[in-house]
């Protein structure tokens, strides 16, 4: 009788599973940023991989990056007419902002509605707000991922009413009620992880050569100001050094860059890009990378082991980029160099410390431990287990 009891418990597990399976469907939002962008897709395509008939529908801020970022990886997004609130807050413009707000909501019920989604996940941004706040109504049950050591307005806002709350950094307490937080780190670009290509390949693909060491500079998905400035104060060092180097200067200042160096003499070992498609090989044909702090990119680096110097940008909400450099540098993990100092220093000391054998293979040891492994994964299984936990509700 037992047996037949339990035989029958597990069939319904099994159909349970295999019903879910058919029919998972997860609402996806955020953006703004491809520190947000980049894990929300990570975390849609583990979901896909655990369970390949599962729908999935992204929600963003219309004008904002992730409406072309989110297609070309294969998902389907609608956009919200939501944006952020305008400095400072007593601004008249904001009666505007509150209205957008109003209408994003409204908006968001009818979508919410028509794709009758099992669970919700918000990664940060605009669009994340009204999305979780009308799924919560509803009672759809919510995740949420923070990439940074320092929780967003929007997370934090959205705290109390997720389900699981998903994090990188220890120490979250102070933004998110405890019993809901999981430690899995932040998912990062696949195609990173499984890069074949070789150090000398891929520094032969930027038409650099094979066998010197190489810097990688990336300012962030639109590029950075302060870390382009150092390089142009630097070009003669850079020119003199016995290292090579890839440059992202972001689209938005690539144009007055090439003005800048149109007037110097040429830099040989200089390879000057607006945007890096190839992130893989970039990061493969580096020996120390310089970039700012979000926690994307910090994350891609633990992963990959790459010894770095980070200049956080200081242009960020409660300077997050600085505490996520700071928890780095302080197990001697990363260089910190402060956003004020980076023009004067930030060229001398990634040319001192690429030189430095000791050096490089310390911090890459060192950066390697703060790693978390199979993060997208991890929040999938717990997207999972919410959308099971609702269905089993509505059954």
């Amino acid at each position: 009788m037992y047996f037949c009891q339990l035989k029958q418990t597990l069939r319904r597990g099994a159909d349970l599973k295999t019903e879910v399976n058919k029919t998972l469907r997860v609402i996806v939002s955020g953006g703004g940023t491809g520190g947000h962008i980049f894990p929300a897709v990570s975390i849609a395509n583990a979901i896909k991989a655990q369970h390949p008939e599962a729908e999935i529908l992204f929600v963003g801020a219309l004008g904002r990056m992730e409406m072309q970022r989110v297609p070309s990886a294969g998902y389907k997004i609608v956009g919200l007419p939501v944006r952020g609130l305008i400095r400072p807050l007593w601004s008249p413009k904001n009666i505007g902002v509150m209205l957008d707000f109003l209408k994003s909501k409204k908006q968001v019920k009818k979508i919410l509605k028509d794709f009758q989604p099992d669970v919700a996940v918000g990664v940060g941004g605009y669009a994340s707000a009204p999305t979780l706040n009308a799924a919560y109504a509803m009672g759809i049950p919510c995740l949420i991922q923070e990439q940074n050591s320092y929780a967003g307005v929007t997370n934090k806002s959205l705290a109390k009413k997720a389900q699981k709350v998903c994090v990188a950094y220890s120490g979250m307490e102070r933004f998110f009620p405890a019993d809901k937080i999981i430690m899995t780190g932040n998912p990062v670009r696949q195609n990173l992880l499984d890069a074949k290509v070789t150090k000398e390949e891929a520094r032969q693909s930027f038409g650099l050569q094979p066998d010197k060491k190489t810097v990688l500079i990336i300012g962030g998905s639109l590029g950075a100001r302060t870390v382009n400035e150092s390089v142009l104060t630097h070009l003669d060092d850079i020119r003199n050094s016995d290292a090579q180097f890839i440059w992202q200067t972001g689209k938005f200042y690539k144009e007055s860059i090439d003005e800048a160096l149109s007037k110097t003499d040429a830099v040989s070992n200089l390879k000057v890009l607006d945007f890096i498609s190839n992130m893989d090989n970039a990061y493969a044909a580096a020996d120390i990378v310089v970039s700012r702090a979000g926690a994307s990119s910090i994350s891609e680096l633990c992963l990959l082991g790459k010894p770095c110097v980070l200049v956080p940008s200081p242009n960020v909400a409660e300077d997050h980029q600085a505490k996520n450099a700071r928890a780095l540098s302080s197990k001697d993990a990363a260089i910190f160099v402060a956003d004020k100092d980076a023009k004067d220093t930030l060229i001398g000391i990634t040319l001192a410390t690429i030189a430095d054998d000791k050096k490089l293979s310390s911090l890459s040891e060192n950066v390697k431990k703060q790693a978390f492994h199979n993060s997208a994964d991890v929040i999938a299984e717990e997207v999972y287990k919410l959308a099971v936990e609702y269905k089993k509700k509505k059954a």
